[in-house]
């Protein structure tokens, strides 16, 4: 009688957990559209063309999801969300994935209750202030007034990095990008800090950006990536394996350009697996077998999208560094697919 109430107590659980697992997927299906919160504005992550649309390297992992799952890369909705009311919106259902360069933590991925799909891009975090001030450290900064933004992981980093120099700092506290940059150009703080990348997307704003320093000290971990709510591993495996997808385009040498003539199959079995004229990887997901395809197509492999939103050839600057393919120096690296 007991190994017959056990049994059917996990029967009860495995049968909740795949109607449970199916539930966003449905939901996206149903709506016709990807719900995608990503940031209030941040020049090269999300931003606005000049006809008015969202773009940028978080706004393409959203195109890339809603392709993989809907087909079409322009059936997203994009929810601006704040460092404060980003995880209320993806907890509450709001939104159906968070793009917006939010670092993976152990309080986010365990306590919150949301999974981690990946790391999109490694960042850090560091400051910029002005050159009048006449220092060349971070460490000199005692007694400097610091712009920091609320809801963020930066907050701790800089109460940490001050402890441990034995310095004080007098914090002012501000709700978005936006926010930050207009009260450090106001003189409102000394230094602003953020993510290494969010500093140099704000340089590019100043009317006088040779005025203005970001200092060498990088002083976080800050693996940037794409989450979802715990409890949807089906969701999560279809966030996941999109951006594997990026990753593995890059390094197989699949590009947006050349997708179309290597779909329908080519030497390598890698390739062929993950373009889906081999095995069956997206009937594993639920999606069609064509569903990588229409990923690369919607923006590219991961390093065109870098190239075209970050790189050296943007008014951003960014070299590749870190997020350069484990083959080339860097430590990006994805799963096989098979």
């Amino acid at each position: 009688m007991r190994l017959a109430i056990v049994l059917g107590a996990a029967l009860a659980a495995l049968t909740f957990g795949v109607s449970a697992h199916a539930a966003t997927l449905d939901d996206v299906k149903s709506a016709g559209v990807l719900k995608c919160g990503i940031n209030t504005g941040l020049p090269g992550f999300a931003y606005t063309d000049d006809a008015g649309n969202w773009t940028g390297f978080d706004v393409a992992y959203c195109r890339a999801l809603a392709a993989a799952v809907l087909g079409d890369p322009d059936k997203v909705q994009y929810v601006n969300l704040t460092g404060k009311n980003r995880f209320p919106a993806l907890a509450s259902g709001e939104i159906d994935v968070l793009s917006r360069n939010t670092t993976w933590t152990f309080s986010r991925d365990a306590d919150l209750g949301f999974t981690f799909v990946g790391v999109i891009y490694y960042d850090g975090q560091g400051f910029i202030g002005r050159k009048s001030l006449g220092i060349g450290s971070a460490k000199e900064l005692d007694g400097a007034s610091v712009c920091i933004q609320t809801g963020t992981t930066t907050e701790l980093n800089l109460a940490d990095f001050f402890r441990v120099n034995g310095i004080s700092y007098e914090p002012v506290p501000i709700e978005t990008n936006e926010e930050a940059r207009i009260a450090y150009v106001a003189e409102r703080c000394d230094v602003y800090t953020t993510d290494a990348s969010g500093l140099a997307a704000t340089k590019t704003t100043f009317d006088d950006p040779d005025n203005h320093m970001v200092f060498p000290e990088i002083i976080s971990k800050e693996p940037l990536g794409p989450l979802v709510r715990q409890g949807d591993d089906a969701w999560a495996d279809i966030a996941r394996w999109t951006l594997n997808v990026l990753i593995n385009a890059e390094e197989l040498g699949v590009t947006q350009a050349s997708v179309g003539s290597m779909m329908n199959g080519t030497n390598n079995p890698e390739i062929n697996r993950m373009l889906g004229s081999e095995g069956s990887l997206g009937a594993m997901l639920g999606l069609s077998a064509d569903w990588a395809v229409n990923v690369i197509k919607a923006g590219g492999n991961y390093s065109e999208i870098f190239e075209r939103f970050l790189g050296t050839g943007t008014s951003l600057g960014l070299e590749r560094g870190l997020n350069a393919l484990y083959s080339d120096g860097g430590i990006l690296y994805a799963p096989p697919m098979r």
